[in-house]
């Protein structure tokens, strides 16, 4: 069974909801999702945050910190986390923000370089990955290093809310 459904079978078990904010991978994390039946049962919907704008607008990312830290960054990923819990409360939020290529790089973050951030029962991570290949390569890794995640980050929750 492909990840993909495991992890949505694992979702529709437990009645777990989610919800994504994308930058980098501009929708294809939601529509890997959303592309298998039942979906609609777990998945809440998505933003996909391209622009500064709309991560100021629709996450309540600060623009003083868009400026001082740049939109790829640890700092942004928890904002657009917090942003993304408080629109839409769901059990698991996931953002992701980063540079696919083949432009945008510079010297301190290259090309790769993304920031997931994983919100489940209140406990949030923001996980720093370089991807290597081209912009769809980089796009696909990390929607499925997000599924690997997922995967052994749900039973470890289940595994907790029932000691």
């Amino acid at each position: 069974m492909p990840l993909y459904k495991k992890i949505l079978n694992k979702l529709l078990y437990k009645g777990f909801s989610v919800s994504t904010a994308e930058s980098c991978t501009g929708g294809l994390l939601a529509y890997s999702f959303t592309k298998n039946k039942d979906s609609s049962k777990v998945f809440k919907g998505g933003y996909i945050t391209y622009s500064n704008e709309l991560k100021i607008n629709d996450l309540n990312v600060k623009k003083i910190n868009l400026k001082k830290y740049g939109a790829v960054s640890r700092e942004i990923a928890k904002e657009m986390t917090i942003g993304l819990y408080l629109k839409n409360k769901t059990q698991i939020c996931i953002i992701t923000t980063g540079i696919a290529g083949p432009g945008g790089a510079s010297k301190n973050k290259p090309i790769g370089l993304v920031y997931i951030g994983i919100r489940i029962y209140g406990k949030i991570n923001i996980i720093k990955k370089n991807f290597k290949g081209t912009r769809i390569q980089i796009q696909k890794k990390c929607v499925k290093f997000i599924f690997k995640y997922l995967d052994k980050s749900i039973w470890d929750t289940i595994c907790s809310l029932f000691k």
